[in-house]
């Protein structure tokens, strides 16, 4: 199944939702990164709750997420558009913990800290609005930030399942949000379902499809708006290294030049590699002057 969102009016208009499955987006993550079960599920649900924000905004506005926790995964990173894109990366991708149970325990896994949203909206200046990490499970995490930093009530539920074989086997997330005059009656009929509703990882393995678990939530009440399609997106190029490379200005890079000749360079958020030999490194450092 393709990975994708739909966006939608439940409740009679006063519940906005987002559901959608993203298997494929951090099963690329997980590739790309190496990572090990625990660190697959947190960054895999990070990857999932920051596109279906990123699908809030439109035009070519873009998220900057950061959790930082004291936990042994250490700092998450990612980024998205409007357009569904999304990339990201976690400091310590080789983290493997779980509870008794054999659940993972993604909350040991991040620890205490914060979540920092950094919103560029294409304006003048961008905004930063933070909240304090509740549980380290992400969902509850970003749930909190919404009400605390944002003022939106709303509800998150994000899943990703690793098999034994550390392969993602499904992946999705759901974020709903009450709108202003939802009823006390609505919101006490959302609790009980979503208290009810079955782990979106599972829904997803079964096969459900965006629509399905929007079916599940609404009890098949709801207007449709919009459909958009996900993707693990990445940015880089050789250009933006070029940039950042004569950024260190003209003596940094005669050292490296002097020393080490060449030298590679390498994406934090696909593990690109762009190396840059000598003749490369004076055409830097005559630009740079």
């Amino acid at each position: 199944m393709k990975d994708y969102l739909i966006k939608a009016y439940g409740f009679n208009g006063t519940v906005r939702i987002y559901t959608a499955i993203t298997t494929k987006l951090v099963s690329h993550a997980q590739e790309i990164h190496d990572l090990w079960p625990t660190s697959a599920a947190a960054l895999g649900r990070l990857l999932t709750n920051s596109v279906i924000m990123g699908a809030m905004y439109s035009d070519d506005q873009e998220l900057t997420i950061r959790i930082t926790g004291d936990g042994p995964i250490g700092e998450m990173i990612a980024t998205t558009t409007s357009r569904g894109e999304v990339r990201g990366y976690v400091s310590n991708p080789h983290v493997f913990l779980q509870y008794n149970s054999g659940k993972l325990n993604v909350g040991q896994a991040v620890g205490n800290g914060f979540i920092h949203v950094t919103k560029d909206l294409k304006i003048r200046d961008m905004f930063t609005s933070s909240s304090e990490i509740q549980t380290g499970e992400i969902a509850e995490d970003f749930a909190y930030y919404f009400t605390m930093s944002e003022q939106i009530p709303s509800a998150v539920g994000l899943g990703v399942l690793v098999g034994t074989d550390n392969k993602i086997q499904s992946s999705g997330g759901f974020i709903l949000q009450l709108m202003p005059g939802c009823k006390e009656e609505t919101i006490d009929k959302i609790e009980e379902t979503i208290k009810n509703l079955m782990p979106v990882s599972k829904m997803v393995k079964k096969g459900y499809t965006p629509e399905d678990i929007m079916n599940e939530i609404t009890n098949n009440n709801y207007q449709f708006l919009e459909k958009l399609d996900l993707n693990y997106y990445c940015t880089c190029s050789r250009d933006k290294f070029e940039k950042g490379l004569i950024s260190l200005g003209k003596k940094q890079l005669e050292k490296i030049l002097n020393k080490d000749k060449k030298i590679e360079t390498v994406c934090h958020f696909c593990n690109s590699k762009y190396n840059f030999n000598e003749n490369d490194l004076q055409n830097l450092i005559d630009e740079a002057k």
